[in-house]
């Protein structure tokens, strides 16, 4: 196994491991993002098992032992399930989410306590670093669900939306929404509900300029109008 790191945008990393038994032939990528600072912080932690590949690709940005935020999306296996993992080998590191995943799941099963984000609160990561928090309930999926917005370089962290298959490279102009479409119908693991489509063009208000997906490729473009066919998209959904 092995976890390849590319910078996405000025002080951000994104470090990527590709699965090949995942949805043959193409295969699955789980991505992890690290963006610089006084305060680093680190968004989804990667599953236990991969944590020695992406704990030594992050070691080549940075000592890991200096990791201040620990953050992700929602409470799952791939988005957090190194969490005690990089809390062991960063001693100055905390958890950071939103009130239902620490109230529900992160006060029991993180190791040391949580700090608890109010939606639209800032963690300033100091060197021009501001990454804001935005609750996203059940956006794709989970009551828990959180984004990260990353204000120096319009970088939004968009946990499992877009996901697709393949190993793309890190970041791409290309079509993220039709792959992201053709996985949705694959996998259907999205919560369809009427506030998905309200919540995703409340994301794209925010004018990003760089979208860092989880499970796919960055996306560096238009990426205000590929939120807002994203959205439609679920609103189609919900009418069939």
């Amino acid at each position: 196994m092995e976890t390849n790191i590319a910078e996405i945008a000025d002080g951000i990393y994104r470090l990527s491991t590709h699965v090949a038994e995942i949805a043959p032939p193409a295969g699955f990528t789980f991505n992890q993002f690290l963006i610089t600072g006084d305060e680093p912080l680190l968004f989804h932690t990667g599953p236990r098992r991969m944590f020695p590949s992406v704990r030594a690709a992050l070691g080549r940005v940075m000592d890991p032992a200096k990791l201040r935020w620990i953050t992700f999306g929602h409470v799952e296996a791939d988005e957090c399930g190194a969490m005690n993992e990089w809390l062991a080998v960063a001693p100055q590191a905390q958890v950071a989410h939103g009130k239902t995943g620490c109230f529900v799941s992160l006060n029991d099963l993180a190791d040391r306590p949580p700090r608890m984000l109010e939606d639209g609160e800032i963690i300033d990561l100091g060197a021009a670093k501001r990454v804001r928090y935005l609750d996203t309930p059940h956006v794709p999926h989970g009551w828990e669900a959180g984004l990260y917005f990353e204000e120096a370089t319009g970088t939004l962290l968009c946990g499992d939306l877009f996901t697709q298959l393949g190993n793309d490279r890190a970041l791409t102009t290309g079509d993220i929404v039709g792959p992201a479409i053709a996985a949705e119908d694959m996998f259907k693991s999205s919560s369809l509900h009427p506030s998905m489509g309200a919540t995703i063009r409340r994301l794209a208000d925010l004018k990003p300029q760089r979208l860092a997906l989880m499970h796919g490729p960055s996306f560096e473009g238009d990426a205000v109008a590929a939120l807002l066919a994203l959205s439609d998209d679920y609103d189609r959904r919900l009418l069939l």
